[in-house]
């Protein structure tokens, strides 16, 4: 079976495959200050918990956007399950042509996500990533990554609005019944989440204006669920993109 790893700013997502089929995933925290052992003991403690033997786990896969954490995760894999991860990095075959200024810049989350999007969905795409940053990236019909935004996510926002605004109080970041608040709370969280849901519409549109193509939008990330169905541009909301992407890229490179 296949572990697929997503290591991201907030959280880790990880996810075992059989083949084509998503069998568990779960979710932990990207501490910065965790050892190898650390995680490796993590990995091997909640596969556990899901009846699932370490030797059963052949291969793995990593995506990783905090460069200190890398080499920590190449080494808890080895540590856990005794093999060589494959790492999406420079060198890795994707067959997406990255028609950018330096294409080693590209985060290795979105080329995952660009080329998931591709293979599920072909066509023309903007694919928002809804996590720590929010970002777009945007496929074209022949599956070529011709750049995207990036934006400071829902969550770093929102404590920006916290901690800057000494009488505003910290709230959950949850949809408010409707736009018009009639307190304090109601009227952060309407700014929040409706606020967001008008950058989200407002680049995609955008974007649209200014490629020569259709596209469709999809949308994963941890925050996809509370603004892509308030959102009129979003028409795809896909949880498990990026673990979809490791497993493909692992099949295009094993």
């Amino acid at each position: 079976m296949l572990l697929a790893i997503d290591v991201g700013n907030t959280n880790t997502v990880l996810g075992l495959y059989s083949g084509h089929d998503l069998l568990h995933h779960f979710r932990i925290e990207s501490g910065r200050g965790r050892t190898a052992d650390e995680y490796a003991a993590l990995m091997r403690m909640m596969l556990d918990l899901r009846g699932v033997a370490p030797d059963a786990v052949t291969a793995s896969a990593i995506a990783c956007v905090v460069p200190s954490l890398g080499e920590t995760f190449v080494s808890a894999v080895r540590y856990a399950f005794g093999h060589e991860p494959m790492v999406v990095g420079p060198g890795i075959k994707t067959a997406m042509p990255i028609l950018i200024e330096n294409p080693r810049e590209v985060g290795a989350d979105r080329i995952v996500n660009a080329v998931a999007a591709f293979e599920r969905y072909p066509g023309g795409l903007i694919v928002v990533d809804l996590g720590t940053a929010t970002t777009f990236d945007v496929v074209s019909p022949k599956g070529e990554y011709l750049g995207g935004v990036i934006c400071p996510g829902v969550q770093i926002s929102a404590d920006a609005l916290f901690s800057r605004a000494a009488r505003l109080p910290r709230v959950e970041i949850a949809r408010p019944a409707r736009a018009l608040g009639r307190n304090t709370l109601t009227a952060m969280q309407s700014g929040i989440v409706f606020g967001y849901v008008g950058l989200v519409d407002g680049l995609c549109e955008r974007l649209r204006a200014e490629l020569a193509f259709t596209c469709r939008v999809i949308a994963t990330g941890g925050l996809a669920r509370l603004i892509g169905p308030e959102s009129k541009s979003i028409e795809v909301i896909d949880d498990f993109l990026t673990l979809d992407g490791l497993r493909i890229l692992w099949e295009r490179n094993r």
